[in-house]
């Protein structure tokens, strides 16, 4: 007899194909146990561990980075993000926060401080704040949406106050090595325990490297944020691709990058890459025309794409979740699960 309070779970782990039954008492999983697998195989029902997203700007109308927001609405937005984030298979994830001037990139770092202080729940997600910009590539193509008038050259003190501002939460910056100062920014980045990762730049071969070497290890949405027209080679896609030391995220939504490009990059890094979904607050809407404060008119398609309603062909964010960019990957890399879920150095 099953308690009024207790459910019952059953499928195969993604991590090994074992046949368990997952006991939920009340909002916690009690145990975890193999049992016999059924005479016949209904429908397949794969159990994995909860995904982390290291790259989510909002879910579920939830926007992260709203513009003349006050400081009640941003923090009611972490939370309720939280939970729908929660309800697509991601338990752990990084809130980004994106070029902006001062006090918009305050307010939101404040506002992920205060919704962790005030809620265990969002507490206990939130790993880290990944601070995407402004320390990025002023070029049109890098820069990506990105508001120009807002990029600028790394400040250490800029960034200590906002690091005061989140609570010593920033865990990951996102910036373009060839800026002014970037190379010391870096090291005094990773000598506070802050991971650094290159994106939105169109840093040549030598300060990749250079990058790598004072500690930068990870790349932005690789193949994203980059002119449309490159040189055969060398170019900063190659030169990320090519160094060791850095380990890329990609977006599998099926739009940000083609299918061919997912399975090149991840056999170039011998499958060592990091999905993300670089979600914006639209991911996890019905399809259908939104006004948003960055793109103007936009469109969510039935297939996740999101686009510029008067140049369909520009997208205007990621609109996926992780899970769904999971299972893109397990058919553009032809790997199972297991594999695609991997956890990786």
């Amino acid at each position: 007899m099953v308690e009024a309070n207790v459910r019952e779970l059953y499928g195969k782990l993604a991590t090994t194909g074992e046949y368990v039954c997952v006991t939920v008492a009340g909002d916690r999983i009690s145990s975890v146990a193999p049992v016999p697998p059924p005479p016949h195989d209904g429908e397949q029902v794969w159990i994995s561990p909860g995904l982390i997203d290291l790259q989510i700007n909002g879910f579920a109308g939830h926007d992260l980075n709203a513009a003349n927001a006050s400081m009640e609405e941003r923090i009611h937005a972490v939370c309720h993000m939280t939970r729908e984030v929660l309800k697509a298979g991601t338990t752990s994830f990084c809130p980004t926060v994106i070029t902006a001037g001062d006090e918009q990139i305050r307010s939101a770092l404040t506002a992920i401080r205060l919704a962790c202080e005030q809620d265990p729940l969002v507490a206990s997600c939130v790993v880290g704040v990944h601070l995407e910009g402004p320390y990025l590539s002023g070029l049109d193509g890098p820069r990506g949406a990105h508001p120009l008038r807002h990029i600028k050259d790394p400040d250490w003190e800029e960034f200590a106050s906002w690091q005061e501002a989140a609570g010593g939460r920033i865990r990951l910056v996102t910036l373009a090595p060839e800026r002014k100062g970037a190379i010391d920014m870096i090291r005094r980045l990773v000598r506070e325990g802050i991971a650094v990762s290159i994106g939105h730049t169109a840093a040549s071969h030598d300060e990749i490297a250079a990058a790598a070497e004072a500690g930068a290890n990870l790349c932005t949405h690789l193949g994203n944020g980059a002119h449309p027209n490159l040189p055969r080679h060398p170019n900063y896609i190659w030169s990320q691709l090519a160094e060791d030391r850095l380990l890329p995220s990609l977006i599998a939504d099926g739009h940000h990058l083609h299918p061919s490009v997912v399975k090149v990059m991840a056999r170039a890094k011998n499958d060592h890459i990091l999905l993300v979904s670089d979600a914006a607050h639209l991911a996890g809407m019905k399809p259908g025309i939104y006004r948003t404060h960055i793109g103007g008119e936009v469109e969510l398609l039935p297939s996740g794409r999101l686009q510029m309603t008067a140049n369909p062909s520009m997208l205007a964010g990621a609109a996926v979740s992780l899970a769904e960019c999971v299972q893109n990957y397990m058919r553009f890399v032809s790997v199972g699960i297991g594999e695609a879920l991997k956890r990786r150095p």
